[in-house]
């Protein structure tokens, strides 16, 4: 597969993952329990059929691993969706998520002793540069939020500092995860589809503690009103759609901190430079052909 191709695909998927996470929150700001929960059932089902071959095929990492994995992950899961409660917008949601290249290269220096080249350092700062535009907006537009007395709007503005809080913590407990997973890679091998399911499925016994949360609002869900699904006409409660598929005011100031977001991450993961080799090695295949 082309990487043009397959970054369309990625990109395609998460912009679609968001608007629907976006439509769930509007209407129901406190559901991020029950989308986390559905992620984690649905990607667990597929990988114990698929993968795991209906838990027949033994994994290559050993459990004990994947469960100190788990614990980060299953932690990073439920404080980014349980953000959105703190009067975290979508679009600053996802812009401050995209920091993980952040979070990575001050971990890696830390922990694994890593140097990255002046490029990369360059890359990061845009990066960086685009996550504070975006923040300081969004935190301009809680303050001056219409019809909220000086009281209450300094109590959604602390709400909103314990948000950002919550998604700082959620990206540097994210790179640690990764770098955890790094060393377990170079000991056994790279198995990112096993990781993948192990990641999901060994976390859903947590989501007990949560059953509560997740049974209210699937009740609000079933309640809402009803959707006829295109093409294959199947009626059904609109909020449970918007779960199966799983936009905030969006400011030229945010648009241009998404820009450094987007350039940064290209600059760092040096994208061009794969797009070139796979159109040099197109050519020597047509040439010996």
């Amino acid at each position: 597969m082309r990487p043009a191709f397959a970054v369309g695909l990625v990109f395609a998927g998460c912009c679609s993952n968001v608007i629907f996470l976006e439509l769930l929150a509007r209407t129901h700001p406190g559901c991020g329990n029950i989308v986390t929960f559905a992620q984690f059932l649905f990607i667990a089902v597929e990988g114990f059929l698929f993968e795991a071959d209906l838990g027949r095929k033994p994994p290559a990492i050993p459990i004990r691993y994947y469960a100190i994995m788990v614990t980060m992950f299953f932690t990073v899961s439920v404080v980014n969706n349980y953000a959105l409660n703190l009067n975290i917008a979508m679009p600053l949601h996802m812009i401050f998520r995209s920091g993980s290249l952040i979070a990575n290269m001050i971990l890696g220096i830390i922990i694994l002793k890593k140097r990255y080249s002046m490029f990369k350092y360059t890359s990061i700062a845009l990066v960086s540069a685009g996550i504070f535009i975006c923040t300081f907006m969004s935190a301009k537009q809680v303050t001056v939020q219409s019809g909220l007395s000086d009281k209450d709007g300094f109590q959604a503005f602390a709400w909103w500092l314990l948000g950002i809080g919550a998604l700082t913590f959620a990206l540097l407990m994210s790179a640690r995860m990764g770098i955890f997973q790094e060393t377990l890679y170079r000991r056994f091998g790279k198995h990112s589809k096993e990781a993948l399911f192990y990641n999901h499925a060994l976390p859903l016994p947590g989501f007990i503690f949560l059953a509560s949360d997740i049974y209210e609002h699937a009740v609000l869900f079933s309640k809402s009103e009803l959707y006829q699904v295109p093409v294959i006409g199947v009626t059904m409660p609109v909020m449970w759609f918007y779960l199966l598929m799983n936009v905030n005011q969006f400011t030229m100031w945010h648009w241009l901190g998404t820009l450094f977001v987007f350039i940064g991450t290209l600059m760092y993961t040096e994208v061009w430079k794969n797009l070139g080799a796979t159109k040099s090695q197109l050519q020597k295949d047509d040439k010996k052909d």
